[in-house]
């Protein structure tokens, strides 16, 4: 028996599909749809309640795993797709067995990017279980896979292959390193395209060895590009009637997110460092020390850093010829940087939270998880309609079992 964090429509269905909104289940089989009809051809939704998700009518085959693509596919779930993610027979996805911790005998792990689906197993080296996605495809909208390059294709399941019976599938495709190129055929791993892309280089103290950030930021990254390549593809689709294949990966995602540390190799040859917190062009913009804990300030223009002077009471240092621009304290990080961390010292963090509050200048507490969830600001923002993407994640759960056939319902 393994448990699945998985939304509200998770249910046993006793079909392949089951409509959204409650009614009749019809097999893929009998759903294989006429490309220039219904949510596949773009036709605009009939009217209904003002609480209509923006994706609900839209189904999204799932046959990706671990991260990136789970975590694109959620959000696609969270905007009112119909996810039917699939996995393999007697173990599920890679994350189910992801832990301590365990939610009961879930994988907390699995539930964080796996709510809103539900789950089918599927044996795709048995022709009848490549049958049974190619029918589950002809009735999607949207197919997601993170095979290594040309592993589904000699399955039989590759775009070409899709695009036969399904021409108006969007296709996406999340691999380590793209479709191209020498290293196509590697695995690809968060922590592996951090380091290739560079990321790793720039992160961690200035003088320490390279870390690895807290969470898969490359993979959670290289999921929201896809989920954003998946709505442009199903905006392309509106305007044309065809479908199309999208490539992401890793390695191209992380390099983009490179930004102004890029462009200063790429445009001054610049060589990147690593800053800790803070920052190679913007001072002051770092954590700094208090008497109990920390707090982190950005000054991004003159004004704020004047405002910050005032604030530490040091206007003297506001008026030194040495700090007058950030490209004058860039140039004197080190004797800035000391004067601000004495000052900051001397105070606990409370006490200078209270004497930043309402002055305009960027500001905020280094927050464990117990402080991020007793935020009041994050507390609001779930009471506006957050609450279901950031807290829902424990109460969205169902019990699915997965038995070693070709392919079985998960109820």
């Amino acid at each position: 028996m393994l448990r699945a964090g998985l939304g509200r429509r998770s249910g046993c269905c006793g079909a392949l599909w089951r409509s959204s909104a409650g009614g009749r289940a019809r097999s893929a089989a009998s759903a294989s749809p006429s490309p220039g009809s219904g949510a596949r051809s773009g036709a605009a939704p009939p009217a209904g309640p003002s609480n209509v998700k923006p994706l609900d009518g839209v189904k999204i085959l799932d046959l990706t795993r671990v991260l990136a693509g789970p975590f694109a596919t959620m959000n696609l779930g969270d905007l009112g797709a119909e996810v039917i993610k699939v996995e393999r027979p007697g173990a599920g996805d890679d994350t189910r067995a992801w832990g301590p911790p365990f939610a009961g005998t879930e994988s907390v792990y699995f539930l964080s990017v796996n709510r809103n689906k539900k789950s089918i197993a599927i044996n795709m080296k048995d022709s009848k279980g490549v049958k049974l996605i190619k029918e589950l495809a002809a009735a999607s909208d949207v197919f997601v896979e993170n095979f290594v390059p040309g592993k589904l294709a000699g399955m039989g399941l590759g775009y070409e292959d899709i695009k036969k019976i399904a021409p108006h599938i969007v296709y996406c495709s999340i691999t380590g390193y793209g479709q191209t190129g020498p290293v196509v055929q590697r695995g690809g791993y968060d922590s592996i395209a951090a380091a290739v892309s560079g990321l790793m280089h720039i992160t961690g103290h200035k003088d320490g060895e390279p870390v690895r950030p807290g969470v898969a930021m490359t993979d959670l990254a290289t999921g929201l590009y896809t989920y954003g390549a998946i709505m442009a593809g199903l905006l392309q689709r509106y305007k044309t009637g065809r479908g199309l294949h999208i490539d992401c990966n890793l390695l191209s995602t992380q390099v983009a997110c490179l930004t102004h540390v890029a462009a200063n190799y790429l445009n001054c040859k610049i060589e990147a460092k690593r800053w800790g917190t803070a920052h190679g062009s913007i001072v002051p913009y770092q954590a700094f020390k208090t008497k109990d804990g920390y707090i982190v300030v950005g000054a991004g223009n003159d004004h704020q850093f004047v405002t910050v002077c005032k604030i530490l009471n040091l206007p003297e240092v506001s008026k030194d010829p040495r700090y007058k621009t950030n490209t004058l304290r860039v140039q004197n990080r080190k004797e800035l940087i000391d004067i601000l961390s004495t000052r900051f010292s001397e105070k606990a963090t409370m006490e200078w939270l209270q004497l930043f509050e309402g002055s305009g200048v960027p500001y905020g507490p280094i927050n464990n998880m117990q402080q991020v969830f007793s935020d009041p600001q994050l507390i609001k923002v779930a009471s506006a309609g957050f609450k279901e993407f950031v807290f829902g994640i424990s109460h969205h759960r169902s019990t699915l079992r997965i038995r070693p056939s070709n392919f079985d319902l998960l109820s």
